[in-house]
């Protein structure tokens, strides 16, 4: 990893530390609605960050499992539940994605590698129905009759920062290991993983500084 992409990487966590800050010092703005399990989220992902990058000093643990059976669905399944059983309204839509998801463990389990550094099958799958969701929510908002009012709904940013990580790296983690044949084009994509995650994170920051209620 170059010194760039090691900097991108502490900034990132930086960028989500930041995020649960705001979530926390915004919190009477949410405590009332759902986005108070957001503020929930984004600290529990930030601890996690931090014991991704300093557990292993004081405890054994396998940092591969701990990201692909752990962090990797609740970060899958919170979103489903964000965006299909609340701002969507599709609550069946959500059981069913997150059924999906998870079935999706079982050829993992029969067919694939169990030590690689991203399950590539799970997480292609987790984005392309996260994808799904994404767009709905565009639907929704661009005929929402608050459009013009887009910059104080919650979910434009969530929705773009969704946009730029999730969906925007869902071919670099798809063909991670074709891409690391081409190592410039791995360490570019890899850099677009990084900088998409910081703006992700500075845009959930943002939707507790300047969203409001009953905008979406």
């Amino acid at each position: 990893m170059t010194d760039f992409q090691l900097f991108l990487q502490h900034s990132m966590r930086i960028s989500e530390g930041i995020a649960a800050l705001a979530s926390i010092l915004f919190y009477k703005k949410i405590k009332d609605s759902h986005y108070r399990y957001f503020s929930l989220f984004l600290i529990v992902i930030f601890i996690c960050e931090i014991f991704g990058k300093y557990g292993g000093a004081y405890v054994s643990y396998s940092k591969n499992a701990f990201y692909n059976y752990f962090v990797i669905p609740f970060e899958f399944i919170f979103l489903y539940w964000l965006y299909a059983y609340q701002s969507l309204n599709r609550k069946k839509l959500f059981w069913i994605f997150t059924v999906g998801f998870l079935l999706s463990y079982i050829p993992n389990e029969l067919f694939f590698l169990k030590n690689k550094q991203i399950f590539s099958f799970n997480y292609t799958l987790g984005s392309l129905l996260l994808m799904f969701l994404v767009i709905m929510e565009y639907y929704k908002q661009i005929n929402s009759d608050n459009i013009l009012n887009f910059t104080k709904n919650r979910m434009f940013y969530i929705n773009l920062g969704v946009t730029l990580f999730y969906i925007g790296t869902l071919p670099f983690w798809t063909f991670y290991f074709q891409l690391l044949e081409h190592k410039n084009l791995w360490d570019l994509y890899f850099n677009y993983f990084l900088i998409s995650g910081i703006i992700m994170y500075l845009l959930f920051a943002s939707s507790f500084v300047w969203g409001k209620q009953n905008y979406s």
